[in-house]
């Protein structure tokens, strides 16, 4: 027989009700957690991902931690590359909050529900988690409507991605520590102005080319002269080495300097090349490897001796 017609899962005003209940629930117990959506710079449509993204925005919302007894996963794992942390993590977040916060109405985010592959930053353990699924059936109709998104994420690993989210601790940590960094040896001050932390560089990749490398500062000690840089590229979109006959500018302070070394990886000064990363191994692989591989003549159907 028909459902009784005095009885109904679909009055409006309870729908209402059961949102605002929820929406103040998650402002109660929850957490203001920073969204992060990411940009695809660059998409292979063959392999369908992301090969160059970056996180230019952030907004803030509040979302619920469905784990309150500690991160899910397999958590801290030794394996035979280290030590790998797979905190997974499960937030609820109002729908009815998503469209006013974040959703397409209100910013340029082309999407009318959290995507897949943006991030989640909590300041509570100061973690960046990515959205691996969104959920968006569970409560499973109790009023006939689905007021909430339940968000599956887990740790984020960082591959180079590019920040800047106007959240200054994180893009500073991220820019400072995670992005590989190259150090550059500058020889004289042409114009006694030093670089500005965090402005672009250029360098003149041959003169009167018109073509440049490009990069951002990461560090300048003025003692020693040194420079770090990372997100470093070519407006020519080839590879090319920073060199020692054109002068590095800074584009914001103006600042002139001779190059006298370019440290790369086989240097002896290893962590000059690399002061960012403490656990790198080149200078050591690099004493071994003849004994190990074979790229002469004698050999000329494989690579090992």
């Amino acid at each position: 027989m028909a459902t009784n017609v005095y009885f109904s899962q679909k009055v409006k005003s309870e729908q209402n009700l059961y949102e605002d209940i929820v929406i103040e629930s998650l402002k109660m117990y929850g957490q203001d957690i920073y969204y992060l959506p990411r940009d695809v710079v660059h998409e292979d449509t063959i392999l369908n991902e992301d090969v160059e993204s970056k996180f230019d925005a952030s907004y803030t919302i509040e979302m619920y931690i469905e784990s309150v007894d500690g991160f899910e996963g397999d958590g801290d794992i030794l394996s035979k590359f280290g030590v790998e942390i797979r905190d997974q993590a499960t937030f609820i977040v109002s729908r009815r909050r998503w469209e006013q916060l974040i959703g397409i109405h209100n910013n340029g985010i082309n999407s009318v529900r959290p995507n897949e592959g943006d991030l989640l930053y909590l300041p509570l353990s100061k973690g960046l988690f990515e959205i691996r699924f969104v959920e968006d059936e569970q409560p499973f109709y109790q009023l006939s409507n689905l007021p909430v998104y339940k968000l599956q994420c887990e740790l984020f690993e960082f591959s180079g991605e590019k920040f800047n989210t106007g959240l200054v601790n994180l893009d500073d940590n991220i820019n400072s520590q995670a992005t590989p960094q190259l150090n550059i040896q500058l020889g004289t001050n042409n114009n006694s102005i030093e670089f500005i932390i965090g402005e672009n560089i250029q360098q003149e990749i041959t003169s009167g080319s018109g073509e440049y490398i490009t990069g951002n500062v990461v560090a300048f000690d003025s003692v020693t002269r040194i420079i770090s840089i990372n997100e470093w590229a070519t407006t020519d979109g080839k590879y090319h080495d920073f060199n020692l006959v054109s002068d590095l500018v800074g584009l914001t302070s103006g600042a002139t300097y001779d190059v006298t070394n370019v440290y790369q990886i086989d240097d002896t000064l290893d962590k000059q090349a690399f002061g960012n990363d403490n656990l790198s191994q080149n200078q050591e692989f690099e004493a071994v490897k003849s004994d190990i591989i074979d790229f002469s003549e004698n050999n000329p159907f494989g690579d090992l001796g």
